[in-house]
């Protein structure tokens, strides 16, 4: 990956790997934030009294903040010191997370998940950049797929186990716990986190202009808001299709949530594998795998193993496409990477929120046991756009 700023001092291996390991935990519990209100879904539209799709626009709300204000603000302080800024955003997600725990409406809701998403691009687009420095050339790649652990570590661990402490603690609980998990990963910033290096404030200009006059480029930003917008069609709404058609216990909903992020930690290895051959290639392979995973589960619901392989390729799928857009986003944006990284998290929440949307109203309109289905159109739609691109790279 290449560092768009001046050259650094190489850091120590010992700096670099504790700093790495502070920017995982801070992953965790940024993605953990994110996307917990999925699990959770269920029950938080019960207690405000609003509609199983309106909560779903909770989620949109979140992803069209990132989408809208990412790019703006990470421009204006990703140049403030590191360590100082992690810090600030973590007690910023605290904040946040306590805000949403308080929460008594809709509105009160979005408004307190708002405070968090302005400043998600923030944090991962200075998280991936403070890595690839730290690791120096040659292994910038492996740093910042060390700080994605988190995120698989987030749908693997977090997300479930906050679905699960919601049935003991109610979901107000689980914010609460989410909110002191930000104050903790913070104090052991501020305690063990060494001093990282300063990227120096640069104008916008020449070579944001570059980039975004390449029409390849503007077409993977498209493709990966489409990717995210079947991804995010169907999962937005997992804990009802599992609650509600697959009839799992609501105690046991995290459970299952949990065994779709296990799972979804191959996507991590297979995904990273396949998209070093062909990043394209990769994204078409993995569109049709979660294409068939989305669609395939509501029809198995009555069989517990059909639904499991269903959910066992959704999961794989689903995982894998973070990093594989992340990387196919970067890659087409070579000349500016730092910013192709943080214009791909906006692309993708842009997806996020559509998908969301999309989800809300098939659900409204066609019913829940044709979301994947739906989501699986938009993955065609999607693997059409890919394999353009691809046409359109062999041909060059």
């Amino acid at each position: 990956m290449h560092a768009a700023t001046a050259p650094i001092p190489e850091a120590t291996d010992a700096r670099a790997n504790i700093s790495i390991l502070m920017l995982t935990l801070a992953a965790f519990a940024v993605l953990t934030t994110e996307f917990i209100i999925l699990g959770i879904l269920p029950g938080l539209a019960q207690d405000l009294d609003i509609s199983i799709a309106k909560a779903g626009q909770l989620v949109s709300v979140f992803a069209l903040t990132v989408m809208l204000v990412g790019p703006f603000l990470t421009a204006a302080i990703s140049h403030w010191d590191r360590k100082k800024l992690f810090i600030g955003i973590l007690i910023i997600f605290a904040v946040s997370n306590a805000l949403s725990a308080l929460a008594t409406g809709f509105w009160a809701m979005a408004l307190s998940r708002v405070l968090a998403a302005a400043l998600l691009p923030v944090f991962w687009g200075t998280a991936s950049e403070s890595a690839a420095q730290l690791a120096g050339k040659g292994n910038e790649g492996k740093a910042v797929a060390r700080v994605y652990l988190g995120i698989t570590a987030a749908f693997v661990f977090g997300i479930p186990l906050g679905t699960l402490a919601a049935n003991a603690l109610g979901w107000r609980g689980t914010f609460w716990l989410i909110s002191g998990l930000c104050l903790a990963i913070a104090l052991l910033m501020w305690a063990l986190l060494p001093q990282l290096p300063t990227v120096p404030k640069r104008p916008a200009g020449e070579r944001q202009t570059v980039i975004l006059k390449d029409p390849g480029f503007v077409l993977h930003v498209l493709l990966s808001v489409v990717v995210f917008s079947a991804m995010f069609t169907a999962y937005t709404y997992l804990a009802d299709i599992l609650e509600r058609l697959a009839h799992v216990p609501a105690a046991q909903v995290g459970w299952w949530l949990m065994g779709f992020g296990a799972v979804g930690m191959l996507g991590n290895a297979v995904g990273g594998r396949l998209v070093d051959r062909s990043p394209l290639g990769a994204t078409i392979l993995l569109l049709i795998a979660l294409g068939v995973g989305m669609a395939g589960a509501a029809p198995a619901v009555d069989s517990t193993w059909l639904l499991v392989v269903a959910l066992a390729a959704w999961g794989i799928a689903y995982t894998a496409l973070f990093p594989v857009c992340q990387v196919r986003v970067m890659i087409a944006g070579a000349r500016a990477q730092a910013l192709a990284g943080t214009l791909n998290v906006s692309a993708a929440n842009g997806g996020i929120a559509v998908g969301a949307a999309i989800g809300g109203a098939t659900i409204e309109h066609l019913g829940l046991a044709t979301l994947g289905w739906v989501g699986a159109a938009i993955a065609l739609l999607a693997v059409a756009l890919a394999t353009a691109l691809l046409v359109r790279d062999l041909g060059a």
